[in-house]
């Protein structure tokens, strides 16, 4: 494919903290992995709980860009269109595009696949696809060093092509951790609690009312019970402002004016703690206004920071396979290095506020220096 004989690759080690007999032969049947009622309770919580799914979604758009820096001159201008113009997902071009949807995959399912496709003279990759986890499975190969998709029952007849990731991978399995893993609990607590607020609006917002007719005479007729029944519906029913007429003592009140509606401000707001606090997002980013402190949101804003940052090596060894195939299917094989923007969560008027205080700051201790040194003088 690069013009030279492809030379065969190492075996792997053996792992020795394998069971020997696991070790003969590894199944993956003998591996925990994901499964489709897994998948569909994660993709329902998205669906269900709107913060959660505004978690992610930031979460991926904080990511920021990223650009392919080679160390070779001659090629760059391979890497730059590579990152530009790479068809993703028949839908859109870039490699950002592939990206985004890969963590998000990642980020809900505790797993992600996708596929490079090549030109027809294999001289580089020019379209990516992110494949739905449903139609693939992620099994240990010979070794559990290897992963091995299987698509159709059997192993991808070109795995060099296909990219695959595992979030927070639990020891001696091929199933990663979805970052809702622990959210299905308190999200059934917190639906519940909407649905009881649903309930609760239903019978008293939409106000019902207890009308008792008690005759001056005594004389209580069921003629006269309906005609004053019928009255009294054509005033509720009324487009317009209409009065209510009749003999004898009428009492009106709200069914249910005695019970006060149960606050829910308290549980929800300490389910939703729990959630932001599993999806590691500030809750000012969500529109959660718990704390009128700068300096609490600027110590969320960093945490936030390096959790993008985890993020971040999370899946730079996609990229730097994409980009490495690419290169070299292109007949470059220098070295090339993944530069990420810089992460800014902070307000742009506050850090040139703050880089003028340090710089008066350190003009000042100058002024001060320099005037101490001509008085010792």
């Amino acid at each position: 494919m690069f013009g030279r004989k492809k030379q065969a690759s190492a075996p792997l080690p053996a792992v020795q903290t394998v069971p020997r007999l696991y070790r003969a032969e590894l199944s993956p049947l003998q591996y925990e992995m994901q499964g489709k009622a897994e998948r569909d309770l994660y993709a329902s919580l998205r669906a269900s709980v709107p913060i959660i799914d505004a978690a992610i979604d930031k979460i991926v758009r904080l990511m920021g860009q990223f650009s392919i820096v080679t160390d070779d001159p001659q090629a760059q201008p391979a890497a730059d269109a590579l990152l530009r113009d790479v068809r993703t997902n028949g839908s859109s071009t870039g490699m950002m595009g592939f990206l985004s949807c890969y963590l998000d995959s990642l980020l809900t399912y505790g797993e992600a696949v996708g596929e490079m496709l090549l030109n027809a003279d294999q001289s580089g990759v020019c379209a990516l696809y992110n494949a739905n986890p449903d139609h693939v499975r992620i099994k240990a190969g010979s070794s559990p060093l290897e992963l091995v998709v299987w698509v159709d029952d059997k192993p991808a007849p070109r795995q060099g092509l296909v990219l695959a990731s595992l979030l927070n991978q639990k020891s001696g399995t091929v199933k990663g951790r979805s970052l809702l893993e622990g959210l299905p609990f308190v999200s059934s607590i917190l639906m519940r609690v909407f649905e009881s607020l649903k309930n609760n609006w239903e019978r008293a917002g939409d106000v019902r009312y207890a009308v008792t007719y008690d005759p001056k005479d005594g004389n209580f007729s069921e003629e006269s019970a309906r005609q004053l029944a019928d009255e009294w519906r054509k005033a509720m029913r009324s487009e317009s402002v209409c009065d209510f007429v009749s003999v004898g003592n009428v009492s009106v009140r709200v069914i249910g004016a005695e019970s006060a509606m149960p606050g829910c401000e308290v549980p929800v707001r300490v389910i939703l703690e729990q959630i932001t606090a599993k999806l590691g997002i500030p809750p000012f980013l969500l529109g959660l206004s718990w704390s009128s402190t700068e300096r609490m949101s600027a110590q969320q804003a960093d945490i936030l920071t390096s959790e993008l940052e985890y993020y971040r090596a999370a899946v730079e060894p996609v990229i730097r396979k994409i980009t490495d195939t690419h290169l070299k299917l292109a007949g470059c094989h220098g070295g090339f290095s993944v530069v990420w923007d810089d992460i800014n969560l902070q307000d742009a008027v506050e850090l040139s506020q703050a880089r003028l205080n340090n710089a008066r700051a350190m003009q000042l201790e100058n002024k001060y220096a320099l005037e101490g040194d001509n008085e010792a003088e």
